[in-house]
């Protein structure tokens, strides 16, 4: 298959290898993304929710996320999507999309169970290079405000807050970081 411009399907497998803490020295993790097929779509949803509800939200703010968090085809078709499967399944996604000089990163979820594992860090690399590659100059994260100090550890600053997408009322950090 040829290489897609916009990381839908028959783009080559990315291999990325990762340092994470395990025995010291630390080990090797190679982490294989690929992008997702449109049947993996309810599967990456659940991905998000497992993922935001380790932060302990109640179940009717979960509710009212799931539209937020559930991955359209629409959105497979037009943006630039990755995912990380182990042990035969899906851990780790994310998503941007690109408009102009302006990347957004849409989603990064992990699987609670494979958290700090580097997967993350992994991901976003993913996500900076995949903006510049289509001649973004920024990329926007609206952060959930649990996950913002991972954002800001990879580089972002705070550049104002965001209404969210799912719980009228609420506002979120607006994170950037400049590529």
């Amino acid at each position: 298959m040829s290489s897609a411009p916009n990381g839908r399907l028959g783009e080559p497998l990315r291999t990325f290898a990762l340092r994470v803490p395990g025995t010291l020295p630390y080990s090797a993790l190679m982490l294989t993304l690929r992008t997702p097929r449109p049947d993996e779509a309810a599967i990456l949803t659940e991905l998000c929710l497992r993922s935001k509800a380790v932060w302990g939200y109640a179940e009717g703010f979960m509710r009212a996320c799931r539209n937020e968090l559930t991955l359209a085809s629409s959105a497979m078709q037009s943006s630039h999507l990755k995912v990380v499967k182990i042990d035969g399944g899906l851990v780790r996604m994310a998503e941007v999309t690109v408009k102009g000089d302006i990347a957004e990163l849409d989603k990064l979820f992990v699987e609670p169970t494979r958290l700090r594992s580097g997967g993350g860090r992994a991901l976003f690399d993913w996500a900076k290079n995949t903006a510049r590659q289509a001649a973004a100059t920024t990329l926007v994260i609206e952060a959930d405000p649990n996950a913002s100090g991972f954002y800001r550890r990879m580089g972002a600053i705070d550049d104002g807050i965001a209404s969210s997408g799912s719980i009228p009322g609420r506002f979120v950090p607006r994170l950037k970081i400049v590529l």
